[in-house]
């Protein structure tokens, strides 16, 4: 059987034809295309087909359809990042959720703390990764596979920590406040929105033009390279790490009870047989694996990653900030330093439980050289030596040098991100 040179030309178009509708449907429908009319966006028409359209001036395949910068902020439990958290939660433009894969952690490993298997591991991250992914995409209808119980027409009253966005306490989420509540407290905003509606955080979470998620559950950034990599996204990785004796430290006086041992050793002088020294070992074995991964500079990472210390940001609040919002192309608005000027000057009573952000930055980031005892500090320098010496943290070789060290604790040191 002969074919012509005419029909397998014929042939071999239609085969790129389809591919190319193949490929153009499931890029649009990903991530629906141009939801917020700005300056930078296409404006939507009144037609059913809008969101199924591509922008006229963009490309027919390319990534983050949307035109969103997506960022993640990550980082380890008692780093500083709540703090920075609301250096976005603050941002008028920026739809910010606080440690969504907490219920992620706590339905699929009820127990888990800080679980040190592997499967577990595996399980967290392959779940996380999809609910980040859409997530980003605005679809908060995925969190309902990890609520408990589930929602039910998409109302729930169990997401965690739903006071410490913005977005979700702000109309068109929760439509009875008023302008008198602009600053509620967490709890406060919980008591008045009621229940939360998943449809109208979606909407919300849309019309914004980017979102910013928090987490202390992913331990490195090589965990986060197929969301990184992925298209439809844009995403950025702010890495948010501290003195891991700053971290000890201030876990063993909020988590008392798991920190127990510590205390004990921190009171009494002697060190307990049964310490579990993972709890501070695997920080520094995270910090070091993720931190190294950044600083290596993969093709992959280009342009995606910033390295944040959190005595850096501690010191010059409005400065570091600055920086951020430049590395993520974001203009940084009036919102965002007023919160500055007003959530860096508290004094001691000012914060109101422990995971609260009004304080003395500066003072709070070297409040440990007086909560540790010496033996403690001394055992952390060489139990964290290399990621010590990686980020550029002074060690001190005894008690009265460690008092004495003040804001030379910490070196001098850029870690600017790469383009």
């Amino acid at each position: 059987m002969q074919c012509s040179w005419k029909a397998v030309l014929l042939l071999a178009l239609a085969s790129i034809a389809i591919q190319y509708t193949a490929i153009r449907t499931f890029t649009a429908k990903s991530f629906h295309s141009c939801p917020i009319p700005s300056p930078v966006n296409c404006s939507l028409s009144q037609d059913t087909d809008a969101a199924d359209r591509l922008c006229d001036e963009g490309p027919t395949f390319s990534y983050n359809l949307s035109r969103k910068t997506h960022i993640l902020v990550l980082a380890t439990t008692r780093s500083g990042s709540s703090f920075v958290g609301q250096l976005f939660n603050q941002h008028f433009d920026v739809f910010y959720l606080f440690e969504p894969l907490y219920h992620v952690q706590y339905t699929l490993i009820p127990k888990m703390t800080q679980s040190k298997s592997t499967t577990d591991r595996r399980v967290m991250l392959g779940a996380s990764r999809d609910l980040l992914r859409s997530l980003y995409d605005c679809d908060l209808y995925f969190l309902e596979n990890y609520i408990k119980p589930q929602p039910i027409n998409h109302t729930t009253d169990r997401l965690f920590r739903r006071g410490a966005s913005k977005a979700l306490c702000s109309p068109p989420v929760c439509e009875s406040l008023g302008a008198i509540d602009l600053h509620l407290e967490e709890g406060d905003c919980v008591k008045k929105c009621g229940t939360l509606n998943l449809t109208l955080a979606t909407e919300s979470c849309r019309e914004h033009g980017h979102v910013a998620i928090k987490t202390v559950r992913v331990p490195e950034v090589s965990d986060l390279r197929a969301l990184v990599e992925d298209p439809r996204l844009n995403l950025k990785v702010i890495q948010l790490v501290r003195d891991p004796r700053g971290i000890l430290a201030s876990r063993s006086e909020t988590f008392r009870d798991t920190y127990r041992l510590w205390r004990i050793w921190d009171g009494t002088g002697r060190k307990p047989y049964n310490l579990d020294v993972t709890q501070l070992t695997t920080v520094c074995e995270d910090f070091w694996n993720s931190v190294s991964t950044g600083l290596n500079r993969p093709p992959w990472l280009k342009g995606k990653y910033m390295l944040v210390r959190y005595e850096d940001l501690a010191r010059n609040p409005m400065k570091k900030t600055e920086e951020i919002y430049d590395f993520l192309g974001i203009p940084m608005d009036s919102n965002v330093e007023r919160w500055i000027q007003n959530n860096t000057r508290g004094d001691r009573s000012s914060s109101k439980h422990k995971y609260g952000t009004v304080r003395n930055s500066a003072a709070t980031a070297e409040k440990w050289r007086f909560r540790l005892s010496y033996e403690i500090v001394a055992f952390t320098q060489h139990a964290c030596q290399q990621v010590l010496a990686q980020l550029g943290y002074k060690t001190a070789s005894s008690e009265e040098e460690l008092k004495n060290l003040s804001f030379s604790l910490v070196e001098d040191r850029d870690f600017l991100p790469f383009s």
